[in-house]
C-alpha cells in the first residue's frame, strides 16, 4: 500500500464520521443554513427588496420570497453581469457558470466564494465515502481523467465565467495534479470529436484507475479507445475499477458500459449543477445519493403533480416523503433564493434523506394527461434490455398525437441499439408492460382505448450522435432529452432513420 492510498484511508474515515454527524441532525442542519443565509443576505439589494430583516421564521420567508426560475430573478442577475455589488450576495461573485437557457439564450450563474467550496468538497467527499466503505484506495496512485468542458474563462466586468465543469477544473487539488488526465492543451481543445480523439491518444498506454464524465459522453470515449487499439477498455487499462458519473442515469447505459469494458467496475453518482453540488451517492450497497444539508444551500420541496398550481405547498426537508416526485428548490450561499432548478427528484431513504433525479419539471410527455417522467421511461428500457439481452446507446421518447390512416395516438421510441434484441416485438410489449405498471394514467389510456401501444422507431448507428451535432451541443455537459412533449427531436431523428 502506498503512502497515498494509506493516507486516503485515515482521511476518508475521519470525513464519514462528519458527514454522519450533520446527516443524523437534517432538521437542525437546514434551520442553522436557513438562518445563516438570511442574516448573509439582508443587505444585499435582493434582501433588502424582500425584507430580510424582519424573515424570523420560514414562514415569513415564504411569504417575502416567492418562488423563482432564471426569467424571474433576471433583473438582479443582469445588474450583476453589467458590474454592480451586493446584489443577490454580498460583494461580487467569484465566477459565472455559464450554460444555455431556452428562452434566455445564455445563462449566467453566479458561484460565490462562499458557495465555490462546495462544489470541490462534495466531489472530493463523494470519493472519500467510497474509500471508507469499501476500503479500496489503490485508485489513488493510478490516472484519472475526468471528460469536461474547457477550462478557458472569458471575462465580464472583473468576473470569470465559464463553463461548470471547466471552471471546477482550475481547483484539481495539487496531490492529484499528477495523476490528472488529459494535458491542459488538451482539455481546452473546444470541438468535441477532436478533443475525445485526442484524449484517446493521450489516455491509451496510460495506467487509467478512475474514469469520470457523463456516460453518453464517456461512452463516445470508450467507443473511439475500442476503434483504435481493437481492445476492450478493461483490457486497456486492467487497474480501471472505478466509474464516476452525472449528469443523467447511469443504468440505461450500464449493460453497454459493460461490454465495452468487459467486466463491471464499481461506480459513483453525482449530482453536480451549476447552482450547486446538491447530493452524491455515499453508499455502494444503497439506492440514492446523500442530499448535502449542510453546504450553505436550503431545500425547498414542492409536488410536481401541483407545482403549476396556484399557492401550490412548499415544504421543509422534515415534511418530504420516499417515493414522491418533488420539484427541488434552493436559496443558497451563491446568491439564489427560492430558486426553481428545473429538476424533478424522489426521496428513497429519509434516514438519511437520499434522492434520486425523476427527470426535468418541463421534459415529460402530458400530451393526453398521462404525465410519463423520465424515471419511468428509464425504468421501463432497463425491464426491457434485461428481459431481451438487448443494449442500448441511447433513447428518447415523443408522443405522436396525429398519426397516419386513422390510426390511435401513440408514444414513439426513438431507440439506438447496439446489439438489438432478437424478438422486438417482445422488447416494445415489456416497455409498454412496464410503463402502464409504472403509471396508471398510462394505463387507464390503453385500457381506454385513447392511446395505443408504444412503437419503436430504430435510430441508426451513431444517429443521437448526428442529432447533438446537428444542435451544436455535442459533448460537453449537453445531455439529451429523455422525453419531450412535442416533436421537434423526433422531426430531425426522423429525418436521420430516412437518410
Amino acid at each position: 500500500m502506498s503512502l497515498k492510498s494509506f493516507g486516503a484511508k485515515i482521511f476518508a474515515n475521519y470525513i464519514r464520521k462528519k458527514i454522519d454527524k450533520w446527516a443524523s441532525q437534517p432538521e437542525a442542519t437546514q434551520h442553522k443554513v436557513f438562518r445563516e443565509l438570511i442574516e448573509k443576505g439582508k443587505d444585499t439589494q435582493f434582501g433588502k427588496d424582500h425584507d430580510f430583516k424582519n424573515i424570523k421564521t420560514y414562514k415569513d420567508f415564504i411569504q417575502n420570497v416567492p418562488i423563482r426560475d432564471y426569467e424571474e430573478l433576471r433583473f438582479y442577475i443582469d445588474k450583476m453581469v453589467a458590474g454592480e455589488e451586493d446584489m443577490l450576495w454580498p460583494g461580487k461573485p467569484l465566477y459565472y457558470a455559464k450554460t444555455s437557457g431556452t428562452t434566455s439564450g445564455a445563462k449566467y450563474i453566479p458561484l460565490t466564494k462562499d458557495s465555490m467550496p462546495s462544489h470541490i468538497n462534495a466531489a472530493r467527499n463523494a470519493i472519500l465515502c467510497y474509500i471508507a466503505e469499501t476500503g479500496n484506495a489503490k485508485f489513488v496512485d493510478g490516472k484519472m481523467i475526468f471528460l469536461q468542458g474547457s477550462p478557458e474563462m472569458e471575462e465580464k466586468n472583473g468576473v470569470k465565467l465559464g463553463r461548470l465543469s471547466g471552471i471546477v477544473a482550475h481547483y484539481v487539488p495539487s496531490y492529484l495534479q499528477k495523476n490528472r488526465m488529459p494535458s491542459w492543451e488538451t482539455n481546452c481543445i473546444e470541438d468535441w470529436e477532436t478533443k475525445v480523439d485526442a484524449i484517446v491518444e493521450e489516455t491509451r498506454n496510460e495506467n487509467m484507475s478512475v474514469i469520470s464524465g457523463i456516460p453518453s459522453w464517456v461512452q463516445m470515449y470508450f467507443e473511439r479507445l475500442q476503434q483504435k487499439t481493437g481492445k476492450k477498455v478493461g483490457e486497456l487499462f486492467p487497474n480501471f475499477d472505478l466509474f464516476i458519473y452525472g449528469g443523467v442515469n447511469y443504468e440505461p447505459y450500464r449493460s453497454k458500459f459493460e461490454n465495452l469494458i468487459g467486466r463491471k467496475v464499481d461506480s459513483i453518482e453525482l449530482y453536480p449543477a451549476s447552482e450547486g453540488f446538491f447530493a452524491f451517492q455515499d453508499k455502494q450497497t444503497e439506492k440514492g445519493m446523500l442530499l448535502q444539508l449542510d453546504s450553505g444551500m436550503f431545500y425547498e420541496f414542492v409536488k410536481a403533480d401541483e407545482f403549476y398550481e396556484e399557492n401550490a405547498k412548499r415544504l421543509t426537508i422534515g415534511e418530504v416523503e420516499t417515493g414522491v416526485n418533488y420539484v427541488i428548490l434552493v436559496s443558497s450561499n451563491a446568491g439564489l433564493w427560492a430558486y426553481n432548478i428545473g429538476d424533478t427528484v424522489q426521496f428513497t431513504s429519509t434516514k438519511p434523506y437520499r434522492v434520486i433525479v425523476s427527470g426535468r419539471i418541463k421534459h415529460f410527455i402530458s400530451a393526453f394527461g398521462e404525465h410519463v417522467i423520465a424515471k419511468e421511461v428509464e425504468e421501463a428500457i432497463q425491464e426491457a434490455t434485461a428481459a431481451t439481452n438487448a443494449r442500448i446507446s441511447e433513447f428518447t421518447v415523443a408522443p405522436q398525437i396525429t398519426p397516419e390512416n386513422e390510426e390511435l395516438p401513440y408514444h414513439e421510441w426513438f431507440v439506438e441499439f447496439e446489439k438489438e434484441p432478437e424478438d422486438l416485438s417482445k422488447f416494445s410489449k415489456i416497455l409498454d408492460k412496464s410503463l402502464q405498471q409504472q403509471n396508471s394514467y398510462y394505463f387507464d389510456l390503453i385500457k381506454g382505448k385513447i392511446l395505443q401501444p408504444l412503437k419503436i422507431s430504430k435510430v441508426p448507428e451513431n444517429g443521437f450522435q448526428q442529432y447533438m451535432k446537428s444542435i451544436g451541443k455535442l459533448g460537453g455537459q449537453n445531455k439529451l432529452p429523455r422525453l419531450a412533449n412535442d416533436r421537434k427531436i423526433a422531426e430531425v431523428l426522423e429525418k436521420i432513420i430516412k437518410a
